[in-house]
């Protein structure tokens, strides 16, 4: 009878192990999902300790549009101006982001310009677009918000914040936002897992850094 019992509890504990070990297996599994997007783009900064700085701005179309008015939402935050090159070579890959975007109403595209007048983005965008842009542009002339409170440096620049206003990652630079993976990015701070890894001058430097090396990723 003692050895029953002891064979019982033996089995018991085996299939905790199992079970433990499935769960474990899982969500490492889904870490690394949450992930994937994040170390594929290598941000400049990455990071969950600090809450985006809300604004106000007045917006091309009319109106004025506030950062917090999108919290529950990821949002894409592009600065630019008129006599950045690299933005408005960047321009129609961010207008093919905007596009994709459609079909994901939880993720909005915000874009700041610290160009004098709204009328000036407008030609601008007409000018490198050919149309007015699939986007939002707020106005930030005496860049204020942009330089004063972002303490944006050289343009482009482009920050993901998630739908509780933390900001996760920034990209210095211009890059080809017309991939899935800006969109995967995105997609990732809506969901249930987080990633942890965080990054520093373009490489990873939280403990969670192996997730990218496991991937595939060298840096």
């Amino acid at each position: 009878m003692h050895f029953a019992r002891l064979a019982q509890v033996g089995c018991v504990a085996f299939a905790a192990a199992g079970v433990y070990g499935f769960v474990a297996t899982a969500k490492d599994g889904e870490t690394r999902r949450a992930c994937s997007a994040l170390c594929s783009l290598r941000p400049n900064y990455a990071a969950q300790n600090r809450l985006a700085p809300d604004f106000e701005l007045p917006a091309l179309g009319g109106g004025k549009l506030k950062l917090s008015a999108f919290r529950g939402k990821t949002v894409i935050l592009n600065f630019w101006t008129k006599t950045c090159r690299p933005c408005l070579e960047e321009m129609p890959s961010i207008a093919q982001l905007a596009k994709s975007l459609r079909q994901h109403p939880d993720i909005v595209l915000l874009t700041v310009s610290t160009d004098e007048t709204l009328e000036d983005t407008r030609d601008t965008m007409r000018s490198v677009l050919g149309a007015d842009p699939p986007f939002h542009i707020l106005l930030d002339p005496d860049a204020e918000i942009v330089s004063d409170t972002y303490g944006t440096k050289l343009f482009p620049e482009t920050w993901f914040i998630d739908p509780k206003g933390v900001i996760r990652a920034r990209f210095d630079g211009a890059r080809d936002w017309a991939s899935p993976l800006p969109i995967d990015l995105a997609k990732s701070l809506l969901g249930p897992v987080q990633c942890d890894v965080g990054f520093q001058f373009g490489k990873p430097s939280s403990d969670a850094k192996t997730v990218c090396s496991d991937a595939g990723e060298t840096y």
